[in-house]
């Protein structure tokens, strides 16, 4: 199945798009896609309702489209993830996942703008898989166990000031956090529907010209070890998402390629997840 929330910023309202494209409204039975709603979902049920008709029409003609999943707890970025991102960016390829958490406050909707921070000179794209938690996970012990709390897979621009990132003191999160910096979506994709998250195309463009093409299977950790892996050192909750690292091609690691800058345009693109645009801005 995939999901969607539509509507203004704070009021949007839970849609499933059915087999045909026909959007239907879910919020006589949800108040959100949020935790709640994840960690009780039932897409094999939730099938049989949409085909049963069972489920008011949505008409989402001039609708602004909301990230998938409403405000996560928290946003688990994981860095250097790609053998070529890892070369590009002049760092050795990790023995063990790199983490780094993002502001719930950095989530918007896939269509919305993105803000160049004030004070900042290097902000920069990172196409991601991401992945939305459905289930409590502490200490999980097996890649199969893994499996078990996903409830499906968006896309992620996980946009970063450089600046921020390397020239501010040495924290990531600096560079990470800034209000508009995870556009989500356009939907959330069921894991049903997700077979083989590592056999996965990611693609972006910043004003028509291709920036980034890798695949998922060129991830040093894989989705599932991702995902059992950050359970050691935290509790990942419903709703949570975790953004799996990017492929070559950031601006980081293209000399002489201008930075992002207000009037920009990145689209991003994943096999069977759909698409995001954002217009840059200014904060």
């Amino acid at each position: 199945m995939k999901l969607l929330r539509v509507g203004p910023p704070g009021a949007e309202r839970p849609v499933v798009l059915g087999e045909d494209g026909t959007a239907y409204d879910l919020s006589g039975r949800a108040r959100d896609l949020d935790g709640a709603f994840l960690a009780g979902l039932d897409p094999a049920a939730l099938a049989r309702d949409v085909a049963a008709g069972v489920l008011p029409v949505a008409d989402l003609d001039g609708q602004r489209v909301g990230a998938p999943v409403a405000r996560p707890g928290k946003v688990v970025g994981i860095g250097l993830n790609y053998r070529d991102h890892a070369a590009e960016a002049g760092a050795a390829i990790p023995a063990e996942p790199v983490i780094f958490l993002k502001p719930s406050s950095t989530v918007v909707g896939p269509y919305d703008e993105v803000l160049v921070p004030r004070g900042g000179e290097k902000t920069d794209y990172e196409a991601e898989l991401a992945v939305v938690i459905g289930r409590t996970a502490r200490y999980l012990d097996s890649h199969a166990e893994a499996a078990g709390v996903i409830a499906g897979y968006t896309i992620a621009n996980d946009v970063t000031e450089r600046a921020f990132q390397f020239e501010r003191g040495g924290q990531w999160d600096k560079g990470k956090s800034a209000e508009t910096f995870t556009p989500l979506g356009p939907w959330l994709v069921t894991a049903d529907e997700v077979p083989d998250p590592q056999a996965l195309s990611l693609r972006l463009w910043v004003n028509g010209e291709r920036r980034q093409h890798g695949s998922t299977r060129e991830m040093v950790f894989p989705v599932l070890e991702l995902v059992r892996y950050a359970s050691q050192f935290m509790v990942l909750e419903p709703g949570d998402v975790i953004i799996t690292g990017t492929p070559a091609g950031v601006t980081l690691g293209r000399p002489g390629t201008p930075f992002l800058a207000p009037g920009d345009v990145v689209e991003i693109e994943i096999d069977g997840l759909g698409r995001q645009r954002q217009v840059l801005g200014k904060a």
